[in-house]
C-alpha cells in the first residue's frame, strides 16, 4: 500500500503540472510546424512580426498576447553581491497571464521598461532582510534596473520553475539591435509566444484560423517549407510534449500510464498473498466455520466477517503506510526529481485513501470470504472434510500471475539500462574528457589572444577556442544553403555553428577527409567543414573542394569531420556546417591540461577571466557532466523501474515462502513415511521444489511474449537503439527459478531434516 501510494503521490503531482496557473485550461504557447526535405518538424520558436499579426488580426480571440525570450542566465548585481540567474524578458501582459503570487508590488510593472520583477529567493540571495521595492539591481553589467515586484517562487511542477526574474521585453527589443531587425522579418525564428484565450473562444478553432498566418506573409524561398502555426495547450506542455513528423505523439504520460499498472500490480501481488495465505489456511479454519454454521450463522454473516478481517487488516496497513511513506518520500523524491509531500490537508487524500483501503480489504478479502463462507458444516464436523485435488489450483493461478508481473519488471528493467549503456557507449566524435566551457562575454572574446597566451603561459590548458554552441546542444540551424546538386524544390535545414581556427585542436574532433581550419590561411574565412551526415545528406561523393553558398557568399568545404552527438544520444546526428566568424560567440572552450588536476586548472582559468571580465561572476561546465545530464530522464525511469521490480520480485517471494511453510506442514506426515521409507534429503527436496518451479516456467512462457512485445515498442520510440537478445530473457527466467529455490528452499530442506519419529508418533 505504501509503494501504491507513492505512485499515487507520482501521478498526482504529473497532472497537477502547471495548475499553479489560474489560467491553466486558457493559455497556449503558439508553436510552428516546417517541412523539411519530407518530415515536418515541430518547434517552439517563431518570429517576432507574429505577435503584432495575432493582434491585429485575431485580437478578439486572445485577453492575452506575451512575447518572451529564452530563459538563460544573467548576471544581477547589487553592491558586491553578483550573482547569476536563470531569467527571462516578458511582455508586460505576461505576470497577469501567468497569475504570479506577488508578495510585493504589482503584476502591471513591467510595463515601464526599466522595471524587473524578482523572484522570493532572489531578493533574499540580494538583499537578505531588506525591502528589495524600489532598489536598483545591475543587469549585465549594464543597465540598472528597478525592483517593482517581488514574487512567490514558482512551484517545482510548473515547466517555469526556473524562472527567477522577470525583466521587460521592451527593455530586451530595446538593447539588442538583432531584436530590432528581427520586427518585420517573418523568417528570424527567434522567440517565444504565450497565449491566453478569451472566456468565450474556442483553443482549436483559433488554432485552426491561425495557421497559415505565417504562410501568407512569407517569401517564395520560405514557403516552400510550409509552415504551419499552432496552439499548443499548457495542459500538454508537460505529459504531451512529443511530436514526431507533425503528429502530437504523446511523452511523460506513457510513464504515467506505465507507473500506474505497475502500481496496481504491486498492490494486486500483496492482495494475492493475502488470499493464498487465507485460503491455504482454510482447514485449519473450516471447524470454526462448521460451528459457526450449526450454531445458525448464515453464509452472509461469515462472509462479512472475513471481509471485516480483510478490511480491519488493510486499515491497520493504510496507517502503518502513511508512517513508511512519510520516511521514504524523500529518497523517492530525490531518485524522481521531484518535491512532493502528503496531502495531509487535503480532504480528498483522505476520501481517496478511505476508497483505496476499502477497495484493497474488499480485494483481499473477497476469495477467502467466498471460499471459506462456502463449506459445508457436517461434512466439516464428521472430519470428512477435504480440500479436494482442485482447493490448490486457484492458489497456482494466483502464483503464476505474481511471478508473470514480477518477471516483465524484470525484464524491462534490463531493458531500459541496457538501451542506456548502448547510447553512453556510442561514439560521439570528439574527446570530452577534459573539456570546459563558459560563456565568453566581449571582454574575453575582444582579448581573445592574450586570453590564450595567459591561459596557455599559466598551464591551465592545451587549447582554446570560442563558438556559437556548446558541444552538447545545438542553438542555431539555417535553410539558406545551396549547392550544385542541390533540388531547388526541395527544403532543406542545416546545424549552423561558427567557430574561431582553434575548435577542432580545441575539442579533438576526427576528420575523415581534407584538413582542420589554419588561422594563418586569409582564405579560410570562406572555408567551411561539413559533418559526415552533412555530407550524406547533400549527396556529395568527393566534398572537399565543393562549393557551397549561404549568407549570399561562397564557401569552400575544406574538411569532413566525424559527426558529432551534440544533441540527443538516442537520435541521428543532424546535418551540420561549421565555419569561421568574427563575430560575437556565445562560449569558450577549453582543453584542460592533463598534467594538472580540474580543480587547479578550473582556479587558474577563473584568475584569467576575471582578469579581462572582472565585472562578470566566472561559472563553467564540464562537457563530459552535460552530455551525462542527457541520460537522466532514462536513468530515472530505470531506477524507479528496478525499484518497483525488487520489490515486486519480494512480494511474490513473501507470497511463496508462505505457501511453502503451509505446504511443508500439509505433507509433514507424508514427508515422515517416505524418510522411513529411505528418501535422502535431496529427494524431499526435490518432491517440495518441483511444484514451485512449474509454475514459474509457466509464468514465464506467459511473461515472455508480452515483456518482448511493450518493450520492443518502447525501444522504437528511440531511432538509435539497441534490441532485445535473447540472453535477456534466459537471465530474467533464471533468475526468477533461482529466486523461487532460494525462498522454498529454507522451509523444503527444514521438512526434510526432521525427525520422522515426531512426525509419526501421533498415529
Amino acid at each position: 500500500m505504501a509503494v501504491a501510494m507513492l505512485i499515487g503521490l507520482w501521478i498526482w503531482d504529473e497532472f497537477s503540472f502547471d495548475k499553479y496557473h489560474q489560467n491553466y485550461d486558457r493559455i497556449a504557447q503558439v508553436m510552428e510546424q516546417r517541412t523539411n526535405n519530407g518530415t515536418i518538424n515541430t518547434g517552439v520558436a517563431v518570429p517576432l512580426t507574429l505577435d503584432a499579426a495575432l493582434r491585429k488580426n485575431y485580437g478578439s480571440d486572445f485577453k492575452h498576447i506575451v512575447l518572451a525570450s529564452w530563459t538563460d542566465h544573467h548576471i544581477l548585481a547589487v553592491g558586491d553581491k553578483k550573482i547569476s540567474w536563470l531569467g527571462d524578458f516578458m511582455g508586460a501582459e505576461g505576470p497577469e497571464m501567468f497569475s504570479l503570487n506577488m508578495l510585493k508590488g504589482s503584476r502591471n510593472a513591467l510595463r515601464d521598461p526599466s522595471s524587473i520583477l524578482i523572484s522570493k529567493s532572489v531578493a533574499t540571495a540580494l538583499f537578505a532582510d531588506a525591502d528589495p521595492m524600489g532598489q536598483l539591481v545591475k543587469f549585465d553589467n549594464k543597465a540598472s534596473l528597478k525592483v517593482a515586484g517581488v514574487y512567490e517562487d514558482l512551484p517545482h511542477n510548473t515547466t517555469l520553475r526556473e524562472i527567477a526574474f522577470i525583466a521587460a521585453w521592451d527593455y530586451y527589443a530595446a538593447s539588442h539591435d538583432w531584436v530590432k531587425r528581427a520586427i518585420n522579418n517573418w523568417g528570424e525564428n527567434s522567440f517565444q509566444l504565450f497565449v491566453q484565450m478569451t472566456d468565450n473562444a474556442d483553443m482549436v478553432k483559433v488554432s485552426e484560423k491561425i495557421k497559415d498566418i505565417k504562410l501568407k506573409n512569407v517569401d517564395k524561398e520560405d514557403a516552400k517549407y510550409k509552415p504551419v502555426i499552432f496552439l499548443q495547450p499548457m495542459s500538454k506542455w508537460h505529459l504531451y510534449a512529443e511530436f514526431k513528423n507533425g503528429i502530437n505523439t504523446g511523452g511523460a504520460i506513457e510513464y504515467v500510464w506505465l507507473f500506474g499498472i505497475i502500481g496496481v500490480f504491486v498492490l494486486l501481488l500483496a492482495c494475492i498473498n493475502f488470499m493464498n495465505l487465507s485460503t491455504a489456511r482454510s482447514e485449519k479454519r473450516a471447524k470454526e466455520v462448521g460451528i459457526r454454521k450449526a450454531m445458525g450463522s448464515l453464509r452472509a454473516q461469515l462472509i462479512s466477517q472475513f471481509f471485516s478481517e480483510s478490511l480491519l487488516m488493510a486499515a491497520c496497513a493504510f496507517a502503518v503506510s502513511l508512517l513508511l511513506v512519510s520516511l521514504i518520500l524523500p529518497f523517492f523524491n530525490e531518485v524522481a526529481d521531484k518535491k512532493m509531500s502528503l496531502l495531509w490537508t487535503n480532504p480528498l487524500f483522505w476520501v481517496i485513501g478511505a476508497g483505496f483501503t476499502l477497495f484493497t480489504g474488499l480485494i483481499a478479502g473477497s476469495y477467502p470470504a467466498l471460499y471459506l463462507s462456502s463449506f459445508n458444516p457436517v461434512k466439516v464436523l464428521k472430519g470428512a472434510f477435504k480440500a479436494g485435488r482442485f482447493a490448490t489450483i486457484p492458489r497456482k493461478i494466483l502464483v503464476v500471475v505474481q511471478f508473470t508481473v514480477s518477471v516483465i519488471l524484470i525484464i524491462g528493467t534490463i531493458v531500459v539500462f541496457r538501451q542506456i549503456q548502448f547510447a553512453k557507449n556510442r561514439p560521439i566524435g570528439y574527446e570530452r574528457n577534459g573539456l570546459v566551457y563558459t560563456g565568453s562575454t566581449d571582454d574575453l572574446h575582444d582579448h581573445f589572444n592574450a586570453v590564450k597566451t595567459d591561459m596557455l603561459k599559466s598551464g591551465a590548458i592545451t587549447e582554446l577556442a570560442e563558438s556559437s554552441s556548446p558541444m552538447t546542444a545545438i542553438h542555431n540551424s539555417r535553410g539558406d544553403v545551396y549547392w550544385k546538386e542541390k533540388d531547388p524544390a526541395t527544403t532543406y535545414d542545416f546545424a549552423n555553428i561558427y567557430v574561431t581556427p582553434e575548435y577542432g585542436k580545441t575539442i579533438g574532433w576526427q576528420l575523415t577527409a581534407g584538413r582542420d581550419f589554419n588561422s594563418q590561411l586569409l582564405t579560410d574565412s570562406s572555408a567551411v567543414i561539413l559533418n559526415e551526415a552533412a555530407v550524406k545528406y547533400m549527396g556529395l561523393k568527393n566534398p572537399v573542394g565543393e562549393i557551397i553558398r549561404f549568407d549570399n557568399k561562397n564557401h569552400k568545404v575544406i574538411g569532413v569531420a566525424k559527426d558529432m552527438v551534440m544533441q540527443s544520444p538516442y537520435e541521428p546526428v543532424k546535418q551540420t556546417i561549421f565555419y569561421i566568424n568574427s563575430g560575437d560567440f556565445d562560449y569558450m572552450v577549453f582543453k584542460i591540461n592533463p598534467n594538472i588536476s580540474a580543480h587547479e586548472a578550473i582556479s587558474k582559468i577563473e584568475v584569467v577571466c576575471k582578469a579581462y571580465s572582472p565585472s562578470v561572476p566566472f561559472s563553467y561546465k564540464f562537457a563530459d557532466e552535460e552530455y551525462t545530464k542527457k541520460f537522466n530522464d532514462e536513468e530515472r525511469i530505470g531506477k524507479l523501474a528496478s525499484f518497483f521490480a525488487t520489490l515486486a520480485i519480494l512480494i511474490s517471494c513473501l507470497g511463496l515462502f508462505g505457501m511453502a511453510t503451509f505446504m511443508a506442514e500439509q505433507r509433514i506426515k507424508e514427508i515422515g513415511v517416505r524418510k522411513v521409507l529411505g528418501a535422502t534429503v535431496f529427494n524431499l527436496w526435490v518432491l517440495l521444489s518441483k511444484e514451485f518451479i512449474v509454475l514459474v516456467i509457466i509464468s514465464l512462457v506467459i511473461a515472455t511474449p508480452v515483456a518482448y512485445y511493450f518493450m520492443n515498442n518502447w525501444l522504437l520510440k528511440y531511432e538509435y537503439h539497441s534490441d532485445i537478445s535473447w540472453w535477456i530473457f534466459a537471465a530474467a527466467g533464471l533468475g526468477a527459478i533461482l529466486i523461487t529455490l532460494l525462498t522454498v528452499s529454507y522451509q523444503s530442506i527444514k521438512a526434510a531434516l526432521m525427525n520422522p519419529v515426531k512426525s509419526l508418533r501421533t498415529e
